[in-house]
């Protein structure tokens, strides 16, 4: 599996040996999106052209397109994990959402 971004928004991409083709996938909005090519080339292609239909249609309806992300995370943990990430921002000298900032994105790097 491998994933590819275009405008912000991310796909899924995987290998249809069955049908000798790549299948994509937009993630993180509830529509679904997808596409599909013979070729990494062409795989790019049909990636920009699904979503620029996608963000098309929703202009023509009149609706905002779904982003991947708002910026905002709303999270249940143990109060002890609390504790210790609040204890560890501290001592790095950040608010919990910068020092939370920084572990989302090396974890989804990584």
């Amino acid at each position: 599996m491998s994933s590819m971004t275009y405008k912000g928004y991310s796909a899924r991409v995987e290998y249809d040996a069955r049908d000798d083709i790549f299948v994509g996938r937009v993630l993180g909005v509830r529509d679904i999106i997808s596409f599909h090519a013979s070729s990494v080339s062409a795989l790019h292609e049909a990636f920009s052209l699904a979503l620029e239909d996608y963000l098309a249609d929703c202009a023509e309806q009149g609706i905002a397109p779904e982003k991947p992300a708002s910026g905002k995370v709303m999270l249940r943990i143990r109060p002890e994990v609390h504790a210790a990430a609040s204890i560890a921002a501290q001592a790095a000298g950040k608010s919990l959402n910068q020092w939370a900032d920084e572990v989302f994105e090396r974890a989804a790097r990584a």
